[in-house]
Order: structure tokens, then sequence, then C-alpha cells
């Protein structure tokens, strides 16, 4: 589909703290505990700990004791292994969690909505950077799913103009911004966007549609454009932005 565009894509090389080529049994098992918020909070600072770590160091979501249990459970699933001091290393070194995020999310969207997926896209499109951290197929419509894995604060101007450059040079049929935190999106990110959009429009064209809550913190912005958190569920939330994009592209009902 990105090559019918006009694209050259290639795939990066995928970044996680694990071997794909573990049984589906093991990958299974390590997307069924990254649905759990916590220890997704707990992998991620164990990857930006870059070696040995004490599991407290990890994450300030839980407490002590709760952290040591999401340690040994990283022991269990093979992605940590004990070091001496009480510390624990991943076993697999990851640049950032993104690509673990990528990969669990487009795990989970395969299974709860059957889309075929592919992560961490080179698009080759000129003059546009970064990656299309998830694209899928559904309907004989592309879908290209941006995810954060760092709250809201961290997101600056640059960064929501460049992912709107590479929604205008792929032209997805949906798009979802989705930030992997149960902080408000209202507060900085729909103004941001807001923003965005209105200085991005063409001469003449019409204002952008007001942003329209679907559900918690998940957002329309139009019927092409939508945003989501992870309060309650990441995977439930994004999965209603894509249920609602793909009713928005359908015909009229009779």
């Amino acid at each position: 589909m990105l090559v019918r565009r006009g694209l050259a894509p290639r795939l990066a090389r995928p970044d996680v703290p694990f071997d794909l080529r573990l049984p589906e049994p093991a990958l299974d098992a390590i997307a069924a505990r990254l649905d759990h918020y916590a220890f997704r909070l707990f992998l991620r600072g164990a990857i930006l700990a870059a070696g040995a770590f004490r599991p407290a160091e990890a994450t300030r979501y839980v407490d002590a004791a709760a952290a040591r249990r999401l340690a040994e459970e990283s022991v269990a699933l093979g992605l940590a292994e004990r070091s001496p001091g009480d510390r624990y290393r991943l076993r697999v070194r990851a640049r950032s969690f993104g690509g673990t995020l990528e990969w669990w999310l487009a795990r989970r969207l395969g299974v709860r909505l059957g889309l075929e997926t592919a992560t961490g896209v080179r698009t080759g499109a000129a003059g546009v950077g970064g990656d299309l951290d998830v694209v899928a197929a559904a309907e004989g419509k592309l879908i290209y799913l941006e995810l954060k894995s760092g709250p809201p604060k961290h997101l600056t101007d640059a960064e929501v103009r460049a992912f709107l450059a590479r929604v205008r040079a792929v032209r997805p049929d949906l798009t979802v911004f989705a930030v992997d935190t149960a902080l408000r999106l209202a507060d900085k990110v729909l103004p941001m966007f807001a923003d965005a959009l209105a200085r991005g429009r063409a001469a003449g064209s019409s204002p952008p549609a007001p942003p329209q809550r679907l559900l918690r913190e998940t957002w329309a912005l139009g019927p092409h454009l939508y945003l989501a958190s992870a309060k309650e569920d990441l995977v439930d939330n994004v999965c209603r932005a894509i249920a609602a994009g793909l009713k928005a592209l359908a015909p009229p009902p009779p």
C-alpha cells in the first residue's frame, strides 16, 4: 500500500529487548505482560538504565516490593537476569522502549482486529524524516499509528509538525497518534495539534473541525485523525479510534 502511493518503504531493524525468534508461546507471554501499564513503565525504566539496575530504580510508579516482583517476572519471561549487588540486567539491549511498544501494539491489533501490520517502516519519502511506527491494513484502508512512550510534557511542537508532515506524505486513510500515558491529553496535546493543524491548512480551506471526545482521553480531530492515551487501556482506546475512523470512512447507510 505504501509502494502504491509512490513511496519506497523499508523496514528498520527491530529494537526490542528480546529475540523475536522465540517460540510463539514465549512471545505471547511477553505481550500479555505488556498489557499491564505498570510492567510497561518498569521495562521502559530498565531499558533506560542501560546496564545493571535495582528494581526500584526502574520505576517510581510502584513501591519497592512491587518493583522487585516486576523484576522477577522479567526474569521468568527471559527478559532479564539477576546480577551481583541485588541488581538485575536485561539480557538483550535495546536503545529505547519505543520498539517494544510498537511490537506489542501491532501484535495486539493483529489479534483484536485482524489487522496486517508492520513496525518501524521508513517511508523513503523525500524531505520527510522519521519512521512510521506501525502501519496496518484493514478493509482496503491504510492505517498509520504514531506512538509516544513518554509523558505529554516531553512532546514538542516540532515533533507534532514532523508527524503531520509524514501524514501528508503518506496519505493514510486513518491515523492514530497514541501516547502511552494515563495523563490527560486535553491539557497539552490537543492544543498543540489544534495549533499545528490551523497553521498547516491551505489558504482558503475550511478551518479544522473542533476535537470530539470519543471516550476518556480518546479524541477525534476529524474523520482521518485521532488521539488516544493509555487511560484505563491503551489497546482498547486505539481500537475504539480505529473503529470510529472506519465507520466515518464507510459509505452512508441506506
